[in-house]
């Protein structure tokens, strides 16, 4: 049997500089921020010139200091239609510095040399980046968050011209930090700028107080069993432990109440699991036995399995529950003579905007496999004895 670990957040720490990069300036910046869910996230178009009379290969991307530990996910690519090389770019989180913040070094797909452009989209995903605010609330009460940021493009080079607009859940902002001017809102729209020549490494603060009823949502723990059989089947079953990560509930619940206000605002009754298209003989458990109030649903590229626990979920309220299926191994299992590979989903879609804290799988090969070879995805895997 091999049995693999992995945890979706982590950070690495060491420090470098790219003596190459100082004719690097940033011609347009247009960032997005949204926080429609649990998990701000950023989308960062930014027009890279060499000013320099030198070529580079790297950029680098920077995290502010007070959101290095937020930071889950960074992911880069080329801009433009055009362009042949839309695959993910390298990226490596080279330090952090006390002062200066996290570094992640994008390689380019070929060199900038002098006088020459290229336009990159960066996506960046946050996590616990949101303050409950309050903490607590009744099963009836809207739930508030607050969300701190910098209005201007955090970067080690110059910026030319930039422009931030922050995506909110609803038009329902209860304040929100009106300068730098130009600040406009729209709706559910927020845009600061544009604004023209930042310095490098420029901090300022935004506060963003704001309705978010969405499913504050956190698996806690996520054990994967995937076992191949000698009879042409994978057998995979999750055992999950969630919990509702938003505002706790203030007070005692009441049934009553949540049957005359079934839509509670931001209590979590039902969410959906996506699995493999050819997924069968589902089920789905907790330690009662099995819950039959689940639904499901076959679709054209998925099944989907919508979730619903026994009772609804308030903040700071957990769940334990198991999901298995089976699939066919000839869609998951190749070989040439006496080679097999094994090609699976590390993990399957447990719901939007998913946060994993912990994750472990375990894989039972058939009985005399040998040779043993282990690919992991790109991000921190570790394999255990």
């Amino acid at each position: 049997m091999m049995r693999l670990s992995f945890f979706c957040i982590f950070a690495t720490i060491v420090f470098v500089s790219g003596q190459d990069q100082d004719g690097l300036i940033n011609s347009n910046v247009e960032r997005t921020l949204d926080l429609v869910s649990h998990l701000p996230k950023e989308i960062i178009s930014v027009t890279i010139e060499n000013r320099g009379t030198k070529a580079t290969r790297y950029y680098d991307y920077y995290v502010e200091p007070q959101h290095v530990n937020n930071v889950a996910y960074v992911g880069a690519v080329v801009k433009g239609k055009n362009n042949d090389d839309q695959g993910n770019l390298l990226i490596k989180q080279e330090t952090t510095d006390k002062t200066k913040g996290a570094v992640y070094r994008i390689a380019l797909p070929n060199d900038l040399r002098a006088g020459q452009t290229i336009a990159l989209e960066i996506e960046v995903a946050h996590i616990n980046a949101l303050r409950l605010y309050p903490a607590e609330i009744t099963q009836i009460e809207r739930q508030l968050v607050l969300y701190k940021a910098n209005p201007y493009y955090y970067s080690r080079y110059t910026t030319q011209k930039q422009k931030t607009t922050v995506t909110l859940p609803t038009d329902r902002a209860e304040s929100y930090t009106q300068i730098p001017k130009p600040v406009a809102k729209s709706e559910q729209t927020i845009t600061y700028g544009p604004y023209e020549n930042v310095a490098a490494l420029t901090r300022s603060e935004i506060t963003l107080h704001y309705e978010n009823n969405n499913p504050f949502l956190t698996v806690s723990n996520l054990n994967r069993w995937i076992e191949v059989s000698h009879w042409g089947n994978v057998a995979v079953e999750e055992t999950i432990d969630m919990y509702h990560s938003g505002a706790k509930l203030k007070g005692p619940f009441s049934r009553l109440d949540f049957q005359r206000r079934p839509d509670s605002l931001s209590a979590v009754k039902t969410f959906k699991t996506s699995l493999p298209a050819s997924a069968r003989d589902i089920y789905y458990r907790d330690e009662i036995g099995n819950v039959s109030t689940s639904h499901v649903k076959e679709m054209q590229d998925q099944v989907e399995v919508e979730i619903r626990p026994r009772f609804p979920l308030f903040g700071g309220w957990r769940t334990h529950y198991m999901l298995g299926y089976n699939v066919p191994s000839y869609q998951y299992l190749f070989n040439k003579g006496n080679q097999y590979v094994l090609k699976m989903r590390l993990v399957d879609h447990v719901y939007d905007d998913q946060l994993l804290e912990q994750v472990t799988i375990r894989i039972v090969l058939p009985e005399h496999s040998r040779n043993i070879e282990f690919y992991p995805p790109p991000y921190g895997v570790e394999r255990l004895p």
